[in-house]
């Protein structure tokens, strides 16, 4: 089993930060479906306000707007240990709380869905491509239902 690392950044004054625990489940669940060589996995999770994640999201993907997550690859063993470093993800809170409300979901569902996208992005996995984003689709659907999470990509 992975020996999970995460190290979790607030710089918002948003009132409803998840746990170190509940993040650290998340995590877990997603990287138990990836089969993963190191026994030390680190990651940071920092919640930004909309204002930095748009100039993150600006910046890096040319998009001047605030958005969910972003995700910053490092992948990457930490020289004379036994750490892999997957990266970094950036979640804005309000986003996500915005898009639970309009998507009738519950915002830690939706929060537990974005952590895993995040995750997944940084160990490789995209959507950019149809092929891609099915496989990446199906793969947190699977994720969530062990979570007890439905289909986020179900349209009711």
């Amino acid at each position: 089993m992975t020996n999970l690392i995460l190290d979790v950044q607030n710089a918002t004054e948003y009132p409803n930060i998840p746990t170190q625990e509940q993040l650290e489940h998340w995590v877990n669940n997603a990287l138990s479906f990836i089969d993963i060589e190191e026994d030390d996995v680190e990651l940071t999770i920092r919640f930004a306000d909309s204002e930095e994640i748009q100039a993150l999201n600006n910046d890096y993907r040319s998009k001047d707007k605030p958005t969910n997550v972003l995700s910053f690859p490092a992948n990457y063993e930490i020289p004379d240990s036994s750490v892999y470093f997957m990266g970094d993800l950036i979640i804005c809170l309000t986003v996500v709380e915005s898009e639970s409300i309009e998507q009738g979901k519950t915002f830690d569902n939706h929060l537990a869905h974005m952590t895993t996208h995040g995750v997944l992005h940084l160990l490789g996995y995209d959507h950019i491509i149809e092929e891609e984003a099915e496989e990446m689709e199906s793969l947190e659907i699977e994720i969530l239902e062990k979570l007890s999470i439905a289909n986020p990509y179900e349209i009711d």
